[in-house]
């Protein structure tokens, strides 16, 4: 790890909060995905058994 001197902790910290930030992103984003897809599925279901 390269000497950071006395911004060790800044920097550190900063990288945390970035990693925090991306996996809540992909978390977001994957039950949002889902509760799409299966939104769609139940629309496909009754627009099949409509027609």
């Amino acid at each position: 790890m390269p000497d950071l001197g006395k911004y060790a902790d800044t920097v550190l910290w900063s990288y945390a909060a970035s990693i925090v930030l991306l996996v809540l992103l992909l978390v977001i984003s994957v039950v949002r995905g889902r509760r799409v897809r299966a939104e769609m599925e139940k629309i496909e279901r009754r627009m099949t058994r409509d027609g």
